[in-house]
């Protein structure tokens, strides 16, 4: 018998069951040169396997939209003409090219600070995977086979991996690879599958059928039980399931305090997807949602009729407020068909909020598919990175342009949408009084504003013992955004990753917050140990 700690717990959970070792087949390239007179046949071959990947995407994207972003991916014409010229200028085989090719574009993403931005580049892996696949002529191989009860072990999973997963067969995933953010947590979260990632060395140590417990929520493996043990983890996925009956009891109930202020429990978003997966949470809205992705899961800059479809769809789906964030690129945030300037230090360049005013044309049509998309639903327009009036001043100054325009158009938006603002710089905290005067609702961004206020670069991991939200200065500056907000009525949120830690929730209870905005994984426990704390349960 032998247990394993882990660091990264992605989906609560217990699980004990027999091993499923998934194992990738060999799609490594030939890496055979080819003569001038085989490079058109090379780049059919390409042509070939990716019309025969279109199609299959094309099927999978019409029942989830993760698909909708690869099969863009896949017919970007970005990777077309890099795979077309390491062919014609290198004289690399269609494999190697292909390979070569995929490996830039998933660099852009694997460079990014953000884990959330980082992990999407299993996304461009997963394009690629099926691409070789083709190119090889060998089938993938297939989780939805699988007819027995099974924890399921694997190097990492792609999404197209996850999606044909049967929650009565798969009990649990352990990962080697990924992140918390990754689409394998993402889904198991939302499919309720307990899971752990980023567990290292940990293929080698299992083989298909062997016996293995876990325990998700604290971090826990243990391979071959002993019978007390297994016993043990019996007891404990009985309680668990206890646990989650309890909390699903409680979803009906609303937060509210003692002195009559309800308190809302949203959701952070990437896609609308997402947030069809959270409505079984009873949700309250979206606090949350990144706009970027559409921009960088995209071969172009999205137009305004790409993205109104994209946010009117999300509206629809909101029980109550959607909260789109503009665009909120730079830093770690790259694009595959935009040049950045080299900045020596990106996350106090341009990015944000500087790329959006000085880019209008771009900005105007992002405000615009947004005032659209407000006509079917109550959206909110939140700006990241502000430091000072002059900006804030300036970006509405932008939405009352669009407004101007749509209305000469004859076309329905909302006249009294909100305008708010991320509080995630210094600058911000300093000058909260002032911003409240101009802002309809603010959305503390804990993650940057911790960063920026301590000096700790939260990506470093030899100072990630100094990284934490819990230091006095984040805790003073998060008490001083809520009373200066609260001083000019207005709605105060947070959307950082202290909102979804109940280590946190007494003290941000205490200081007021109105919105905790968080994954919908979280809700459950968040919401109990709000409705503990305001004396409902």
């Amino acid at each position: 018998m032998e247990k394993i700690y882990v660091e990264k717990t992605a989906s609560r959970g217990i699980a004990i069951s027999k091993i499923y070792k998934y194992e990738e087949m060999d799609l490594k390239p030939v890496q055979d040169k080819i003569g001038e007179q085989d490079k058109e046949e090379h780049i059919g071959k390409f042509l070939n396997a990716r019309e025969c990947v279109r199609k299959e995407l094309e099927e999978l994207a019409a029942t989830n939209e993760i698909f909708s972003a690869h099969l863009e991916m896949v017919m970007d014409f970005t990777l077309e003409d890099s795979v077309k010229s390491k062919i014609n200028n290198n004289s690399d085989n269609a494999e190697s090219a292909v390979d070569e090719a995929i490996s830039e574009v998933a660099s852009v993403f694997e460079m990014m600070d953000d884990e959330y931005m980082k992990e999407r580049a299993s996304d461009i892996y997963d394009v690629g995977k099926r691409l070789m696949a083709q190119l090889k002529g060998v089938p993938l191989p297939d989780i939805g086979n699988i007819k027995e009860e099974v924890i399921i072990l694997a190097k990492d999973l792609f999404p197209s991996d996850t999606v044909k997963i049967n929650t009565d067969y798969v009990k649990g995933i352990v990962t080697e690879e990924g992140g918390v953010t990754s689409h394998v947590s993402i889904i198991a979260k939302n499919m309720g599958i307990p899971a752990l990632v980023g567990v290292k060395g940990i293929f080698n140590k299992l083989n298909t059928g062997d016996i293995a417990c876990m325990d998700a929520g604290k971090g826990i493996i243990v391979i071959s039980p002993e019978e007390d043990v297994l016993n043990e983890y019996k007891q404990k996925q009985q309680e668990f399931e206890n646990e989650k009956l309890r909390l699903e009891k409680l979803r009906d109930h609303s937060v509210v305090t003692k002195e009559g202020k309800k308190i809302s429990l949203c959701v952070n978003v990437g896609n609308a997807e997402d947030i069809e997966k959270a409505l079984p949470v009873k949700m309250d809205g979206v606090g949350l949602f990144r706009s970027e992705l559409l921009y960088m899961e995209n071969t172009h800059f999205p137009t305004e009729e790409e993205q109104f479809e994209v946010y009117k769809r999300a509206a629809m789906l909101c029980p109550s407020e959607l909260t789109i964030r503009t665009l909120d690129i730079g830093g770690d945030k790259e694009l595959p068909y935009f040049e950045f300037e080299k900045e020596d230090n990106p996350f106090l360049g341009w990015r944000a909020i500087r790329i959006s005013l000085d880019m209008k044309e771009m900005f105007k049509e992002q405000l615009r598919a947004i005032l659209r998309a407000s006509a079917f639903g109550n959206v909110r327009i939140m700006f990241p990175m502000i430091i000072s009036i002059e900006e804030l001043k300036e970006a509405k100054a932008v939405v009352e342009e669009c407004k101007q325009e749509l209305r000469k158009e004859g076309i329905s938006f909302c006249e009294d949408i909100e305008t708010g603002m991320m509080m995630e710089t210094p600058a911000s905290v300093i000058l909260a009084e002032e911003f409240a005067k101009e802002a309809d609702f603010f959305s503390i961004g804990t993650n940057d504003l911790t960063q920026y206020l301590l000096a700790v670069d939260r990506g470093n991991k030899k100072i990630a013992d100094k990284y934490s939200y819990f230091h006095p200065a984040v805790l003073n500056a998060i008490k001083h955004i809520i009373n200066a907000g609260h001083k000019e009525n207005i709605k105060i949120g947070m959307c950082g990753e202290m909102a979804g830690d109940i280590n946190a929730t007494k003290i941000l209870l205490e200081y007021g917050l109105d919105e905790f905005s968080m994954s919908a994984g979280s809700i459950d426990y968040i919401r109990e140990e709000l409705l503990k704390l305001t004396g409902v349960i």
